[in-house]
């Protein structure tokens, strides 16, 4: 039923970062900036409203195709882990794991998981990245 509550997901941290799971998105995805609606055909992994434009989130290809320009190629992370929204520290441990290693994370909360969005050429140090603080977790 509509505007019932659903199941909101985890809120401890340790239990987030014992369990989160993180899994690479195959492909290599880009932020695209446009002025107006997303453009026939495309279907964006993210679409941020700004005062300047709309942000998009697509695979590199899609937007290759459309001729959209864009000026940061990713890889795409998925940490399994169903996070509840308002559980507090997930984003900063993961960030600040992934920034001892000299990496930038961009990252996005959907309802059930976070999605980590890291410079293309990281994605297999950033996943290495978060498997010592899963493991770090688990041995505490």
């Amino acid at each position: 039923m509509s505007g019932e509550p659903r199941k909101s997901g985890e809120r401890d941290l340790a239990v987030l970062l014992r369990a989160m799971q993180p899994v690479v998105n195959p492909g290599e995805y880009v932020f695209a900036t446009i002025a107006g609606a997303v453009p026939e055909g495309l279907d964006p992994i993210v679409t941020v409203r700004e005062p300047e434009g709309r942000t998009l989130v697509i695979p590199r290809a899609d937007a290759d195709a459309a001729g959209l320009p864009y000026a940061y190629v990713a890889g795409w992370i998925t940490l399994r882990v169903h996070s509840a929204l308002d559980a507090v520290g997930l984003t900063a441990a993961v960030a600040t794991a992934l920034a001892r290693e000299g990496m930038s994370c961009n990252v996005v909360a959907g309802y059930y998981h976070d999605h980590l969005f890291v410079a293309r050429a990281d994605t297999e140090r950033a996943m290495g990245a978060l498997q010592r603080l899963t493991t770090a977790q688990r041995e505490e």
